[in-house]
Order: structure tokens, then sequence, then C-alpha cells
């Protein structure tokens, strides 16, 4: 009996001492994925926080451009009209050459009046659409917050393992040990992945998409 189990004690210190130096490497790598991703995520976030103004900006000059466009007394739409309604009764008493001058007049200024109505209202509903999805982007990268509360609950739970194994008399009962680190959870998804659920991944997923 003592000659079987010898192999078996140097099969568990074998994998103890393995466990023991492999862990701490993961623990490292999590914590600087998640070190690089809250840096990117929160550079990126600091470019929409700059955009976001400036959108804002344009947004309200579109609508300033086009209600100006649309109003019914002094409006740039109206402009043609009242420039039609000043010019056309001294038509009359004009020479052919001077008529003709404010006849080009007057085709220029419908021209001007057209092209700014043809572009003001495209331009307000992009710049509105531009809008909301700068907005759904920047609310789609709070998904790093649950990143890495994820990574910290694995990497805490590595460092436990790594004690634990170095402990006079380690606790290694599974499920005392499962049921501790889902203790530690504070979202419905990592309840759902603890389980192996596999609707978890793909609700993960659909949440973190917003392209």
């Amino acid at each position: 009996m003592t000659e079987q189990a010898k192999p078996t004690e140097l099969s568990k210190q074998a994998l103890v001492d393995l466990t023991s130096q492999v862990l701490p490497v993961w623990a490292r790598h999590l914590a600087s994925s998640r070190s690089q991703s809250e840096v990117a995520v929160a550079e990126m976030l600091g470019a929409f926080a700059e955009i976001g103004p400036h959108l804002n900006l344009a947004e309200r000059q579109s609508q300033q451009i086009s209600a100006a466009l649309a109003q019914a007394d002094g409006g740039i739409t109206q402009l043609a009209q009242a420039c039609d309604a000043v010019l056309q009764p001294v038509l009359k008493d004009c020479t052919p050459q001077a008529a003709a001058a404010i006849a080009q007049v007057q085709r220029m200024i419908h021209v001007c009046v057209d092209a700014l109505e043809a572009i003001a209202k495209p331009f307000e509903h992009e710049t509105r659409m531009v809008g909301q999805q700068v907005e759904r982007m920047y609310r789609g990268f709070q998904y790093q917050d649950r990143i890495s509360q994820m990574m910290t609950v694995l990497q805490e739970d590595m460092l436990r393992l790594q004690l634990t194994l170095h402990a006079p008399t380690p606790d290694l009962n599974a499920s005392d040990w499962l049921q501790r680190l889902q203790s530690t959870y504070v979202m419905a998804e990592q309840h759902e992945q603890h389980h192996d659920s596999g609707d978890a991944a793909q609700a993960g997923e659909e949440e973190t998409t917003f392209f």
C-alpha cells in the first residue's frame, strides 16, 4: 500500500506545485487585460465626451436654420415671394433691360432659397441621427463595467485558491468553494454562467452589440 500511495502523493504535490505557479500568471494576465481595457474604454469615452457638445451644437444650429427657413413671416422661405411682391409692381415702369435684370435677380433668389430648403431638412435629420448613434455607442461602452467586475471576481478567486493551496490544512471542498464564489456575483449573467447556462453568453453578446 505504501508503494502504491507514493505516486499518488507525488501527483498531488505536483498538481499543487503546478497550480500555485500557474495561478499567479493567470491572475496577472487578467489584471493586465482589465487594466488595458479600462484605459482604452476611458480614452474612447473621453473622445465621445468631446464629440458630444459639437454634435449638440450642430443639431441646434440645424434646427435654427430649419426654423428660419420655415417661418411664415420674415423667414428665408418667404424671401423669394417677398422679393416678387416688391419688384413685380415696378417691372412695368422699367426699361426692358432693367426688367430683364430684375427678373434675373428674382430667379437667382428663387434658386438660392430652393437650395437652402433642399439642404436644411436632410442636414437636420442626419445630424439628429448621428447624435442618436453616438449616444447609443456611449451607452454601449458601459460594458466595460461588467467586464471589469467579472475579471475582478476571477482574479480574487484565483488568489484565494493560491493561498488555500499553501495553507496547512487546505479546504478544497468544491461545493463550498463554488457557493462562496457565487456569493460574490453582482450580475444576473454571472449566476447564469455559474450554472453553465447557454443563454447567458448569447444575452451578454446582445447587450453589448451596439453598432
